[in-house]
């Protein structure tokens, strides 16, 4: 298994208007903009702002749907990371997904 990174689409809409694009989500688009060879590394799925979002909740069940969103794929332990409850794989949200990024894959990390 690979890493599996899921992202939301820019341009959506809510009740508060739009259009939206999520502000984690572009941190981690900006770091595979500079690392362009980490699109080749991970599977990357882009998921429309809307819940449910049913490829989440198979892999780290209904309570973890937010996004950005780093599912492990077990070859680097990583202490950091949550383990789901529903179904057991371990996984990283939002900003926390960029100090494994830099130790898995040797790409930067943001300038404290």
């Amino acid at each position: 298994m690979t890493d599996r990174l899921f992202l939301i689409n820019p341009g959506w809409h809510d009740d508060q208007g739009g259009p939206w694009f999520c502000p984690a989500g572009s941190v981690v688009e900006g770091v595979l903009g500079f690392y362009p060879a980490l699109r080749d590394q991970l599977e990357i799925r882009y998921l429309d702002h809307p819940r449910p979002r049913p490829p989440v909740i198979d892999l780290v069940g209904e309570a973890h749907q937010s996004c950005p969103l780093l599912v492990l794929d077990g070859e680097l332990d990583w202490p950091e990371a949550v383990t789901s409850a529903a179904t057991g794989r371990r996984f990283l949200q939002d900003e926390a997904i960029l100090p494994y990024l830099a130790a898995r894959y040797g790409v930067g990390l943001p300038h404290p």
